[in-house]
């Protein structure tokens, strides 16, 4: 329904703005990475929004880039999870780090975050490691497909073109950006950063 709001932050409080658009104020509950890098009151803002709507509520989630969004949606597809456990791990760790933890089976960083415990960092890995695979055949082909690389890396490239596609972009987008930042001798992590900031600038 909406997908930013772009108006005048109105106010912070400890869990959310008010962003006035056009006279409307909207609250939009953001993670605490949000309210520590946000702009003065009475400055422009522009926050990427969900809005989650369940029999009993209705609320307004924003954040800063379009990938802590992504990780967000991507984390309201787990059984279990809900928009204050993802709200917490988005503000405990950035997307680069939720892909590359979820594809290095490393459930010690999820617990990292209020209210989420072993079971749940688990049930996050099997889930969307699980989702991953279903696309992970498609990667494969596309990372053979991308020239100039040794087939051998094509498992380090397919991994990370995955990844992208997990925080909502298209294969397309995701093998370009990675090929674009490909590099024999850097880590996963390094690749995925690296065509993440190719993809916002």
């Amino acid at each position: 329904m909406f997908a930013y709001l772009h108006g005048t932050l109105a106010r912070v409080s400890a869990d959310s703005f008010i962003i006035d658009v056009n006279g409307v104020g909207y609250r939009v509950y953001v993670p605490a990475s949000a309210i520590s890098a946000c702009p003065a009151v009475g400055s422009k803002i522009k926050v990427y929004t969900h809005y989650y709507v369940r029999e009993d509520t209705q609320a307004l989630y924003g954040f800063l880039t379009e990938e802590e969004l992504k990780m967000f949606e991507q984390l309201l597809t787990v059984s279990g999870v809900g928009p204050k456990a993802s709200l917490a791990l988005v503000s405990n760790m950035p997307p680069s780090k939720f892909v590359l933890s979820v594809l290095t089976d490393d459930a010690d960083s999820f617990t990292k975050a209020p209210g989420i415990g072993k079971k749940t960092a688990q049930r996050i890995i099997l889930e969307l490691k699980d989702k991953m695979k279903k696309e992970h055949v498609d990667m494969q082909e596309l990372a053979g497909n991308i020239q100039g690389i040794p087939s051998n890396n094509e498992s380090k490239l397919s991994e990370a073109i995955s990844a992208l596609v997990m925080l909502g972009y298209s294969s397309q987008e995701a093998s370009r950006a990675i090929s674009a930042v490909y590099e024999d001798e850097k880590t996963i992590e390094q690749i995925i950063k690296e065509a993440l900031k190719q993809m916002f600038h």
